[in-house]
């Protein structure tokens, strides 16, 4: 794991640090480890989407497709990611 993710989900982190720790993952084409961004639970909504929004950027249709149908991603998410896919 890069330490770019790192930050992404560490706890002691601010608003503004993850922000740019998910924009720097777009920015690498991290598609993966932006997937698992989406499907951590820990993580507020928000992050999540912009997670979402970053695979969208690195047009990672595949990637997308399989959030669309992971039940275990709250709903929104899946429907997002769909649209996004």
């Amino acid at each position: 794991m890069s330490t770019t993710f790192q930050t992404a989900v560490r706890k002691n982190v601010s608003r503004t640090q993850r922000y740019d720790a998910i924009d720097a993952l777009v920015r690498k084409g991290e598609t993966t480890n932006l997937a698992v961004l989406v499907r951590t639970g820990g993580l507020r909504g928000e992050f999540r989407r912009q997670a979402l929004n970053g695979l969208a950027d690195c047009n990672a249709t595949e990637l997308l497709e399989e959030l669309s149908e992971d039940t275990a991603i709250e709903p929104s998410l899946r429907r997002k990611a769909g649209a996004l896919a």
